[in-house]
């Protein structure tokens, strides 16, 4: 955890069962996380591990060099760097990664092996393609994180007059109702079906928010969310088109 005490990113997964029917349990993290974050026993990969004063610190505690170090294990920084001519930073490699965790053509050709087991990610030895794969998880990242300026504006729109408050979810027509006066409207079918950590994820939010009036800050906040997954939905069609090439010719 005290990893997460300085500046990180991590990426979040479980190691999937095999009653799981689909996988869609990975996204980022910039702070520490609840243990079933991403809809299992959550695991965080971190990019970078910090120098720890924790005496029970096994990894490490007392390390001579108190800087950050890249958790990327050197045999695989050493293998990319000798298959690309050049060395990949830390930040690609984990941009890649969450790239082709995100991918629909990854996740149905290994459907059953991700239902037993953590993913297991195989590396391109094209550095074109590698750097194409890393540029679009960097855009996943950042809109995953609603950090993105792709939020502004925003696909979605608060309307209607009443108390703001979450009464009874609906879904119509492109609108979204917490009440049978209000809703939010512009959210695709494909936005509302859409599934992290095997949760609906905008029916979810607002039905952990029943009975509550949602604040202006919230609203906001669910309209950023909606963006957020339908630019998710485009860039993995985008990735899913240069996926295959990338699979061609791997590193083992």
């Amino acid at each position: 955890m005290q990893n997460f005490f300085e500046e990180n990113l991590g990426i979040v997964t479980i190691r999937s069962e095999a009653k799981q029917v689909d996988f869609s349990h990975a996204f980022i993290a910039d702070s520490v996380t609840d243990i079933h974050y991403a809809g299992g026993q959550t695991y965080v990969f971190p990019l970078f591990l910090y120098a720890s004063n924790d005496k029970e610190d096994l990894f490490n505690f007392e390390k001579a060099d108190k800087q950050r170090q890249p958790n990327i294990n050197q045999k695989v920084l050493t293998t990319l760097t000798e298959a690309f001519k050049k060395k990949p930073s830390p930040e690609e490699i984990f941009f890649y990664i969450y790239s082709v965790l995100y991918s629909t053509t990854y996740r149905t050709k290994y459907a059953e092996f991700l239902k037993i087991d953590f993913p297991r990610v195989p590396f391109t030895k094209d550095y074109t393609l590698f750097s194409k794969m890393a540029e679009y998880g960097k855009q996943l990242v950042d809109l995953h994180l609603l950090k993105s300026s792709d939020l502004d504006p925003p696909v979605a729109k608060f309307q209607g007059k009443g108390t703001d408050k979450v009464e009874k979810v609906k879904y119509e027509k492109e609108r979204v109702y917490i009440n049978k006066d209000q809703y939010f409207e512009g959210v695709k079918p494909e936005v509302w079906q859409y599934q992290i950590g095997g949760y609906q994820v905008c029916a979810k939010w607002l039905k952990d928010r029943k009975g509550r009036s949602l604040s202006l800050e919230d609203m906001k906040h669910y309209c950023r969310m909606v963006t957020a997954i339908e630019k998710t939905i485009e860039i993995q069609k985008a990735i899913d088109e240069i996926y295959p090439e990338a699979e061609k010719e791997t590193i083992t």
